[in-house]
């Protein structure tokens, strides 16, 4: 059997190569879905900036509360107007939700608590002092750090820089990644398969997706077949326009493996293959600051390794601190089929707030079986020293890119 190295020190070496990106361009937040913050983003005023009406009603003392007490009104304050007077004892000034507080006032009287007679409310329910008021910077303070660098800009994320005020942000400019699937067997879309041993390349098409939803800038290179100097002639065509090229097939030993060979003889090359199941034949390479992914063949291995070592990548290169990796409960035995360490197609579950995994809906078989990484997927991970997983054991678990 072939020894290949540990994943883990694989990874390590292949981590330790990248260096932090200093290109930054700067977009509207409008465009900024997906992009990767490059700087912090701190608050620039206190958020409410005044005492706030939490609904609509009446502000006033809350210490003058009590049932059947009647408050004169003196005035009104919509939301995005100061207030247009004071309360003193015995006053109110109706306040709309968004409202200022006005002066003299610390409660806010729903308007469902009272009965309106002329010019004054009379308290039909009286509320604690201090009720429906948003605090002056209850959502957040001048200063305060609210976005790191190295942040994937999602919808939530991009509405606080709007209500910061804040039109165009500083991004880190998206790495343009080439994906070239090889073989002679496979196919493009649209073209016609001449025999039973051809199949359709979805390689490309998948990683191209995963790429994008991982905040890479995606390209699609044609086809290339299983011929060394063509090979050759694509990979080196990908990277004249590309800063990552990701291939897909030809990494193994066979006779018309090509995408190997050439990597040794024409690169630095990193990983050499690593421990691990799916991807074990996995290749990266490197030449100046551009990098080359070579992947397996099959579909599953493809993907597993792309999720793998392109998050690495993010992580190194951009400072993203994204969450993926957790422990769960394994909802059945589990034996290994390889003495490697195991990526396996799983299925999370939440019963009443545990978390469970398990395998019972995935297709037993080889790393051909694409939709065994369907949308409700993660990655069930079964250590290389252990031979099998128990029922109830605290696993590890690894989550999938989501759209």
């Amino acid at each position: 059997m072939m020894e290949f190295e540990k994943f883990e020190s694989a990874m390590g070496r292949f981590a330790s190569t990248v260096q932090k990106s200093s290109r930054i361009e700067k977009v509207a937040i409008t465009q900024a879905l997906g992009r990767i913050l490059a700087t912090d983003v701190a608050a620039p005023f206190s958020t409410p900036r005044r005492p706030t009406a939490a609904m609509d009603g009446y502000a006033l003392k809350g210490a003058d509360l009590s049932e059947g007490a009647k408050f004169k009104i003196v005035g009104t304050t919509p939301a995005g107007k100061m207030p247009s007077a004071a309360a003193k004892a015995g006053e109110c000034v109706k306040t709309f939700t968004g409202g200022l507080m006005c002066e003299g006032s610390d409660t806010l009287l729903p308007i469902e608590n009272v009965q309106v007679q002329g010019s004054e409310i009379v308290v039909t329910k009286p509320v604690p002092a201090g009720f429906a008021v948003r605090a002056a910077g209850e959502s957040y303070r001048e200063g305060e750090l609210l976005l790191r660098s190295g942040t994937k800009l999602g919808f939530s994320q991009i509405a606080l820089l709007a209500e910061l005020g804040l039109f165009h942000i500083s991004v880190f400019v998206r790495p343009k990644v080439a994906i070239l699937a090889t073989g002679s067997e496979i196919k493009d879309l649209g073209e016609r398969l001449e025999n039973d041993a051809q199949i359709y390349s979805s390689n490309h098409i998948a990683l191209a997706n995963l790429v994008t939803q991982l905040g890479y800038e995606a390209m699609i290179m044609p086809i290339a077949r299983d011929d060394e100097k063509e090979l050759e002639g694509a990979i080196l065509s990908a990277l004249q326009s590309a800063d990552i090229l990701l291939t897909s097939g030809g990494v193994s030993v066979g006779d018309y493996d090509f995408v190997q060979s050439t990597l040794q003889s024409k690169f630095e090359l990193i990983v050499k293959g690593a421990a691990i199941k799916p991807g074990r034949h996995v290749r990266v390479a490197k030449t100046g600051e551009k990098y080359i992914f070579a992947f397996p063949g099959f579909p599953l291995s493809a993907l597993i390794t792309c999720i793998l070592f392109l998050r690495v990548f993010l992580q190194r290169s951009f400072g993203v601190h994204e969450s993926t990796e957790f422990s769960a409960i394994l909802d059945h035995d589990y034996v290994k089929k390889t003495p490697w360490l195991e990526f396996i197609p799983a299925v999370l579950q939440n019963r009443d707030g545990r978390l469970f995994v398990s395998l019972q809906s995935k297709r037993q078989g080889s790393s051909a079986i694409l939709n065994n990484l369907d949308d409700d997927s993660v990655l069930l991970v079964a250590p290389l020293e252990v031979k099998e997983l128990k029922k109830g054991e605290l696993v590890r678990v690894i989550s999938v890119p989501k759209i």
